[in-house]
């Protein structure tokens, strides 16, 4: 028998605002989703254009060498044509520069791209808890969450990873025609053997250098707004 201080109506309302509160809301599943595919679908234009950039790179440098061996099938491969040389590595080297800093800002956007995607299946887990065993990729917005994306989970070095990248690919290939060109260059200033062999090496190590001092201040930049760390 209820009191005069007790409300029938009230313990209804309860119920009924605990129920709305706990509602599930499948739109919600929807907009993730669809934010998801949206940075898929980024992320796969992203590497397509670098994709074609690099290979533009090789095909101009692989036309390039082709013309520089039809000049010396036509006059002979003399000291005249070592400016011809000069020129094309060096318009090898800066189109192949810019490409590397494509490649390299093209891999921070592709960290972020991870980040959003790793943010969005946290919100997958808070919606549907039990599908969390089932998930590969990480949860996390951290370095430790982005390496466990990029790698699927299993343990890989860093140095393997930084090898094995597109842009230490770009790199290399950047080092070696500067070293062709520090040859070159050698070989026009001097006829002495050891003069190109100097100024190759000195060329592509000295590029290298450069290159890998550029992508270390790039991909150096802390990172922020970590809105789920890893655990531990």
């Amino acid at each position: 028998m209820a009191t005069d201080d007790e409300v029938p109506g009230d313990e209804v309302s309860s119920d009924a605002g605990a129920s709305e509160a706990v509602r599930p809301r499948p739109e919600l599943a929807t907009m993730l989703a669809t934010e998801h595919w949206s940075l898929l679908g980024t992320r796969s234009m992203t590497w397509s254009e670098i994709m074609s950039r690099i290979s533009i790179l090789l095909t101009v440098v692989s036309a390039l060498l082709v013309v520089l061996a039809l000049f010396a099938q036509g006059g002979g491969f003399d000291r005249s044509l070592l400016p011809l040389a000069v020129g094309f590595a060096a318009a090898s080297l800066v189109l192949g520069s810019l490409t590397a800093l494509r490649v390299g800002l093209a891999s921070q956007e592709d960290a972020q791209l991870v980040r959003g995607m790793n943010r969005l299946r946290a919100a997958y887990v808070e919606l549907a808890p039990e599908i969390e065993p089932y998930l590969t990729a990480s949860t996390r917005d951290d370095q430790a969450g982005l390496m466990a994306t990029y790698t699927l989970g299993s343990r890989r070095p860093l140095l393997v990873h930084i090898v094995g990248s597109t842009t230490f690919f770009v790199l290399v290939v950047n080092a070696l025609v500067a070293g062709a060109l520090g040859a070159l260059v050698g070989a026009l200033v001097s006829s002495a053997g050891w003069v190109p062999a100097l100024g190759g090496v000195v060329g592509g190590v000295a590029w290298l250098g450069i290159q890998l001092e550029v992508s270390r201040r790039l991909f150096g930049i802390p990172m922020r707004d970590v809105r789920f760390p890893s655990k531990g």
